[in-house]
């Protein structure tokens, strides 16, 4: 009894903070700072946004660039290849997520980052000036490998804020990741090929005319050095204690002051077995396991979409397709973007603080399933009519799909302590990256596929495309009720 008194007077006094700890530091300002940490989610803004442009910026152009391999034989068999390169990235991610989970928890949050972030700088621009089909490989898998941030960037946002700001903070995460696998692929439709789009500005004998889609690439990477050169003043909210607090702290969140000698020393042990506990159980905590195999389907299906819309677009008429050009398909994404931005800062907050993130998770991707499954017709259209609905369509499922995700992300930091947020992060990027690894693989396999049965009694050309997008989708929605998955608080 005398025991349990004084460890719960032990939790009970006042705070006290380490002073060289950088966890510390920030859990001491957002103690006295009450309000919206503006200067934090800006760098969580742009580093997020910084690694998610590259994932999906080629796919407005990679349709031309197996094309201009001359590694198919037939123009049906360019979406096959066109879904290797796009697996790649994934594949590269699948095999090094929890690896660098690892070591921002072993290390801290922002020398993963710069890793990162210099991975984009380098590895994105050698991607633009590939001139085969294996170096365009090869380039995307070792982005993928080194690019492995957002389950860091996850944890970091759910840690520089304040509890009352870190739905906001997540949203943050999930608005510029969406907006950047929505404005990477825009610059990739408006800037490919510039010698043939803009001959007054880039002749075909510079740079940007023997590399056409190395343009887009590079002002990718341009954005990175900025970002790179930011990331210098990001705070660490790792804490960095020694052993002895770091046993007592129970993954070092605050150091508590101290009560009798010998209660303290039985709660430090108590308190480092159940860290142990915690870790040894990691996979075994079903709140944090379900919400993982949910945001996996989903993501399955996300990447999926983002590859088979942009061949869609760009395809021939005869094949269903839209006959875009990359520019069209980037003027789509760019408004999708703009769209998007409007209603993650001004209409997710509340309504996620309403409605809560499952029920928002449930609803998106409820309503996105009659979204997709008119998207063969909208092939049907012509001229301005097919213009305006296909915008109004790619930004109400855009928008349906960033809100979905930005639910389970909610979940998942609430389903583990502090300790644990980059490594449960790490599990659920490799997690993802495995299943997204076979999204554009499949996708492009599957377009390839529908292109060649377009006079099928069922499901006929991209019909079929469409239909198994919705079924991913709808087995997702299945996955977010009981007794599948379980919340965090349960």
């Amino acid at each position: 009894m005398a025991r349990t008194e004084n460890r719960n007077a032990l939790l009970e006094t006042t705070k006290e903070y380490y002073e060289n700890c950088p966890g510390c530091k920030i859990d001491r300002l957002n103690e006295e700072q009450r309000g919206v940490p503006y200067r934090n989610l800006s760098y969580i803004w742009i580093v997020s946004l910084c690694t998610a442009l590259p994932i999906c910026s080629l796919f407005p152009f990679i349709y031309f660039m197996i094309r201009d391999f001359h590694i198919a034989e037939r123009e049906e068999d360019i979406g096959f290849y066109a879904g290797f390169v796009g697996s790649s990235f994934m594949i590269g991610r699948a095999l090094t997520s929890f690896f660098w989970g690892w070591l921002a928890d072993r290390y801290g949050r922002k020398p993963i980052i710069l890793i990162g972030t210099s991975s984009v700088v380098v590895l994105n621009a050698l991607f633009g000036l590939s001139t085969s089909f294996w170096m365009a490989l090869s380039t995307r898998f070792l982005l993928g490998c080194f690019n492995s941030l957002l389950g860091t960037i996850r944890a970091y946002a759910s840690e520089v804020c304040r509890e009352e700001y870190r739905s906001v903070a997540l949203s943050v995460v999930s608005t510029s990741r969406g907006i950047g696998m929505i404005i990477g692929p825009a610059i990739g439709g408006f800037l490919a090929q510039p010698a043939e789009n803009f001959p007054n500005l880039f002749s075909e004998s510079s740079i940007f005319g023997r590399f056409p889609y190395f343009l887009p690439c590079l002002v990718i990477s341009v954005y990175a050095v900025g970002v790179l050169v930011a990331c210098w003043w990001l705070p660490e909210t790792l804490h960095m204690h020694d052993k002895k607090v770091n046993k007592r702290c129970d993954s070092c969140d605050v150091l508590e002051a101290s009560a009798e000698e010998s209660d303290e020393k039985d709660y430090v042990i108590e308190v480092e077995e159940r860290k142990i506990s915690q870790k040894a159980n990691m996979l075994r905590n079903w709140p944090l396991m379900s919400v993982i195999i949910v945001y996996c389907v989903f993501s399955l299906q996300e990447i999926a979409y983002a590859e088979i819309f942009s061949l869609w677009a760009v395809s021939d008429k005869k094949y269903g397709g839209l006959s875009f050009s990359s520019q069209d398909v980037g003027e789509v994404l760019a408004i999708s973007g703009f769209g998007l931005l409007l209603f993650q800062l001004l209409l997710y907050p509340p309504i996620e603080k309403v409605l809560g993130p499952i029920t928002v998770t449930r609803l998106s991707a409820a309503v996105s399933i009659p979204l997709l499954a008119s998207y063969p017709y909208i092939a049907i259209l012509s001229g301005i009519t097919l213009h305006l609905v296909i915008n109004i369509a790619s930004v109400l499922r855009n928008t349906l799909s960033v809100t979905l995700v930005t639910g389970l992300f909610i979940l998942q930091n609430n389903a583990v302590p502090q300790s644990q947020r980059a490594a449960a992060n790490g599990i659920s990027m490799t997690a993802m990256s495995v299943f997204k690894a076979f999204g554009p693989a499949g996708g492009g396999a599957l377009f390839s596929w529908a292109q060649k049965r377009q006079v099928a009694a069922f499901l006929p050309g991209d019909q079929l495309v469409f239909f198994v997008l919705n079924l991913v989708q709808f087995i997702g929605l299945l996955l977010t009720f009981k007794p599948f998955l379980a919340q965090p608080h349960e």
